[in-house]
Parts: structure tokens; C-alpha cells; sequence
């Protein structure tokens, strides 16, 4: 067991004592890799710059690595773990290794893409995760739509989901998930992590993504409108908006119709756009 001034983490061998007594085997399906790096727990709440007014939801807290480094540092931690017997492993471990904090987690058993503010009993400020690989950007997403009380977030996910998550117009990893996640928050990178501070160690490496929420674009169009302009845009992006959007204006002449009235350029492609442009397409949709 890591200790660090009076703060007890799991290292690696605790994790696999735990996933031994409960028979667990990590499994892809769940996207579940144990942190069991102490340092890499601190540096992820450090870099999140939690307070202690904070209200922190972790999606996928596992064992409890991440969970333990995150108490004493904010009011509390609304853990969603999805696999029943993590989630009833928890309470108990915090218990054992963070007593003094314990008052200060709770923990919603539950799919995170479908969990909203009333599953939760509280209204999260910052979410701090360490993500599932196969659901990263639909929880991501999810969420930021969901709680509106998410100010910020700092999660570790795949290092190429983290690269398309933070990509600028104009970038060949330019897309929807980086187009979307925009809508909500300004996205960066904040650091990269390695395959070796986990448990099993996967085959890819890891990256830190920081989101400081914002205002969507001023635009008449809802967000699911948006968001359908969006998708057509790059389900072929070889393809000219022009030809990209014909399916969603009607006609390839209805598309071209739609993007000169939104200011946009109907050779232009995807990748090029920002979310404010999309914005405005959506405004022009036939009618």
C-alpha cells in the first residue's frame, strides 16, 4: 500500500490482491485497465485542479485507485461503476484505507450513458475519470449534456481518442468527436500517460483531455440539429459539403443553397468547418 502525507493508495499489489478476492479478471467489454501507479493518481487530481467545494463524478472508478487520490481533496465523489460487484467492493475499500473520508463518497451503480442529474444526488462540478476506451467519447458527451452543472473536466482515455477529442479544424483527426465535444467546452491535451501504470497493461497508450465548459454557439438551431449537420458532414469526408449534406438538405442544390446562405464554401469539406459554421448551416436547413 502507497502512502503519501497520510493519504493511502493502491499499488500494484493491492489491486490484484482485491481483483483476486473478488475473482475479478479485467475484461475488454468494460474497457476495465486498474491504475496502479500512485503518482499517476496525484498528477491526474493535481492537473484536474479540484477544491474542496468541488463535487468530482468518476465514471468507471474501478477499484478504487483514482477514488482514493480524489477524497480528500473535494467535498465528494460521486463514483457511477457499471459492473455490480466493483461497485459493491468500493464502499468497503474506502472504508478500510480512507476512513476518515468515507462520508464523502457515494457510489450510483449504473450505466454513465444513461445516468442524469437524479440518478446521481448531487450536481457534479468537475469530472475526473480515468475512461473506459469503448465509451470514452459517448460518456464524455453524454455527460456534459446531462449535468449542466459540469464546469470542467479532466479524463484519461485512449491516446488517439485524446488527440481527436483536442483537434483543431483543419487536422486529417479532425471530426465528430471533436466537433461535438467543442459545442460544450474549450478541449485540449494535457499530458500523455503510459501503458505501464496500469493493470492489465494495454496495448495502447493513454492521454490526459482537460474541459473547461462553455457556451454553445448563439444560434437558432437546437443542438440536435446541429449535431445532424455534423454527423452528415463527415460520413464521407472524401466528399464536398455539397455532397455530403445533399442527404440532409434533400438535394446536392439544396445543400449548396443552405451552405452560400450560411456563408460557408460548398467545395469545403468537413474538417475544415468550425462548430461555430456547422451552427449555422443548421440555421439554413431547407425548409
Amino acid at each position: 500500500m502507497l502512502d503519501t502525507g497520510g493519504m493511502s493508495l493502491l499499488g500494484p499489489v493491492e489491486v490484484r490482491a482485491l481483483a483476486e478476492k473478488l475473482n475479478i479478471r479485467p475484461t475488454k467489454k468494460l474497457g476495465q485497465n486498474f491504475v496502479i501507479d500512485g503518482g499517476t493518481v496525484r498528477r491526474i487530481v493535481r492537473v484536474a485542479e479540484v477544491t474542496r467545494e468541488d463535487v468530482a463524478i468518476e465514471v468507471g472508478p474501478g477499484l478504487g485507485s483514482l477514488t482514493l487520490a480524489l477524497l480528500p481533496e473535494v467535498a465528494k465523489v460521486v463514483a457511477v461503476e457499471i459492473d455490480p460487484t466493483l461497485a459493491a467492493q468500493l464502499p468497503i475499500t474506502v472504508a478500510g484505507m480512507a476512513s476518515e473520508h468515507a462520508d464523502r463518497l457515494t457510489v450510483v451503480h449504473a450505466d454513465a450513458l444513461r445516468v442524469g442529474v437524479a440518478d446521481l444526488g448531487a450536481a457534479p462540478t468537475v469530472l475526473v475519470a480515468n475512461l473506459p476506451y469503448n465509451v470514452s467519447v459517448p460518456v464524455v458527451l453524454h455527460l456534459l449534456e446531462v449535468l449542466p452543472s459540469l464546469r470542467r473536466g479532466l479524463v484519461m482515455v485512449q491516446a488517439e481518442v485524446a488527440d481527436r477529442l483536442a483537434a483543431r479544424p483543419g487536422s486529417k483527426i479532425y471530426g465528430v468527436p471533436s466537433v461535438k465535444a467543442a459545442w460544450y467546452a474549450d478541449v485540449r491535451r494535457a499530458g500523455p500517460v503510459g501503458r505501464n501504470v496500469f493493470w492489465p497493461a494495454p496495448n495502447v497508450d493513454s492521454g490526459l483531455v482537460s474541459l473547461v465548459r462553455r457556451d454553445p454557439p448563439k444560434t437558432s438551431a437546437t443542438r440536435e440539429e446541429v449535431f445532424k449537420v455534423i454527423d452528415a458532414a463527415f460520413a464521407q469526408r472524401r466528399k464536398t459539403l455539397r455532397a455530403a449534406l445533399a442527404s440532409w438538405a434533400g438535394t446536392p442544390a439544396a445543400a449548396e443553397e443552405a451552405l452560400v446562405e450560411a456563408g460557408v464554401d460548398p467545395s469545403a469539406r468537413g474538417e475544415q468547418l468550425g462548430v461555430e459554421d456547422f451552427a449555422r448551416i443548421a440555421e439554413h436547413r431547407p425548409a
